[in-house]
């Protein structure tokens, strides 16, 4: 490894300048890695460079046991995701839930409990909730920036908090990087785990939900909408909107029947070794969890064909096109273990925890990954990607000044949602205004306010974090959320009265 210095941290900061100002993270990632190589290299021969990545570089990740484990994982996780996303199971299931609704806060809580329900596919929510709720919101005259807010509420942040979907093993998989790379002794499960209660922008945009439907404490632009709304005016988007794929067959039990089927599998592999209470190595995790993903699609499949709503075929080929729609995730994860890599060789992470040890106080670690987090997937609108530039960056320097490792991961974790939530160019925004039938730009108008107070709250509970790492401070955000909600609602009502007065 070479000595530390500054110039180690040019693949890094060439990935940040690429991936902001190309709004994309692969761009970035790849520039970032084949400068590392060249550098390397004594920037010589540069052509022979991109030979070298390849051979000694990519392949060597790709042939990784680990690396592969996860990739394919990926894979039967894709599969499964596209078969549920066109079963028309999903739509099945929420209209099940629409039969109790007869009031707004019904119509709210059960958006939300469907978008917890579809908590495979964040990108699938919208699909699934938007289009079976829409019509019911109009009806009810609550706004589509309402359904909108609520969708994005429970896509990426229900996701984001599940170890076994795409989410976690994404992140498992960056994790355990790291951990090999500072020979930690650590599984990537383990720091999953542990990170959750320190997720504290992702529990509090689900909690906050129920809050404003129970308690109708709707503020800022979301308040006009939902005036508006009760007016007979409905903010319809120029988009197109979304068709999901429904049919007179399809049944609810195509959401629950292969869920159950997957729980069945991984509990009659796992649960012999002691699962979840003892460790089991990360092979025979990934091989039960591939295993329950499978099982789960064949009985997806099989269901379809029982009830006549797709041939045996189309499910295959359905299954098929899933898997491939995981390339660009494949690549996001191969690039940034590459860039790991080649910045251990160059010495990036020896200079970081070199400078951070020099005087950067840990407990500020927390709080400044969050604030970068956000910065960063607010201009690239991928919290993804934030998460492959991130973490690299953070977890060795919380090692090197004894920083509360679990809440810096948090941090990492929370910052990419948070600044997503905020971004009007991120995916999720984009798919929720549309699913919901809503200006793309209303929808980012209305819902900034509501991620800009959970996410003063998330900072404030991560510098609290940085002294006590304590996952009572998830309790003290819950409780602090339910108050600056009261209190910004009692304000709107007091202005709307002195207005009407």
């Amino acid at each position: 490894m070479a000595s530390p210095d500054i110039s180690s941290l040019i693949p890094i900061f060439l990935t940040l300048l690429l991936s902001l100002t190309t709004r994309n993270v692969v761009i970035g990632l790849f520039a970032g890695v084949l400068s590392g190589v060249v550098m390397l290299n004594d920037w010589l021969h540069p052509l022979d460079s991109f030979g070298i990545l390849v051979k000694d570089h990519l392949v060597g990740q790709l042939t990784d046991s680990y690396n592969a484990g996860v990739l394919v994982l990926l894979v039967f996780i894709g599969g499964f995701v596209a078969l549920m996303e066109q079963s028309g199971g999903g739509q099945a299931f929420a209209r099940r839930v629409t039969h109790w609704v007869s009031n707004k806060c019904r119509a709210q809580i059960s958006a939300w409990l469907g978008g917890i329900v579809i908590f495979f596919s964040d990108l699938g929510t919208p699909l699934i909730v938007g289009p079976v709720f829409r019509p019911l919101f109009d009806k009810l005259a609550l706004s589509r920036q309402k359904l909108a807010f609520i969708i994005d509420s429970t896509a990426s942040p229900v996701a984001i908090l599940v170890p076994f979907i795409g989410w976690g093993v994404y992140i498992m998989g960056l994790l355990q990087k790291e951990f090999t790379a500072l020979e930690l002794d650590l599984s990537d499960w383990q720091a999953f785990i542990s990170a959750i209660p320190f997720q504290f922008y992702a529990v509090l945009a689900v909690t906050m939900v129920p809050l404003i439907a129970f308690k109708r404490l709707d503020f800022g632009p979301m308040a006009e909408a939902e005036r508006a709304a009760e007016r007979g005016e409905i903010a319809t988007g120029p988009q197109q909107e979304l068709t999901p794929f429904t049919h007179d067959n399809a049944r609810a039990s195509f959401v629950w029947a292969p869920l159950l089927v997957m729980g069945a599998v991984l509990a009659a592999m796992l649960g012999p070794l002691g699962f979840p209470f003892e460790k089991i190595s990360g092979s025979v995790f990934r091989a039960a969890l591939s295993t329950a993903y499978f099982s789960a699609a064949v009985t997806l499949i099989s269901l379809m064909a029982i009830y006549g709503v797709r041939r045996v075929s189309d499910g295959i080929a359905i299954y098929l096109r899933g898997m491939s729609n995981m390339m660009q995730v494949a690549i996001v994860l191969i690039l940034a273990w590459t860039l790991s890599s080649v910045g251990k060789e160059l010495g990036a992470a020896a200079y970081i925890a070199e400078q951070a040890q020099a005087g950067f106080p840990a407990w500020l670690v927390p709080a400044v990954a969050f604030l970068l987090s956000g910065i960063i997937s607010f201009a690239t609108g991928s919290s993804w990607g934030t998460f492959a530039i991130m973490l690299p960056l953070v977890i060795p320097t919380a090692i090197a000044i004894d920083a509360p490792l679990y809440a810096c991961i948090g941090a990492v974790l929370s910052g990419g949602l948070f600044g997503d939530h905020c971004s009007p160019i991120s995916e999720t925004t984009i798919l929720s205004s549309t699913g919901s039938g809503c200006d793309q730009f209303e929808h980012f108008r209305t819902q900034l306010p509501y991620a800009l107070l959970n996410g003063s709250i998330a900072l404030s509970g991560f510098v609290l974090a940085g002294f006590i790492a304590s996952p009572l401070i998830l309790a003290a955000a819950i409780m602090a959320q339910l108050v600056l909600v009261s209190l910004l609602a009692w304000h709107q009502r007091q202005r709307l009265q002195q207005q009407t007065a």
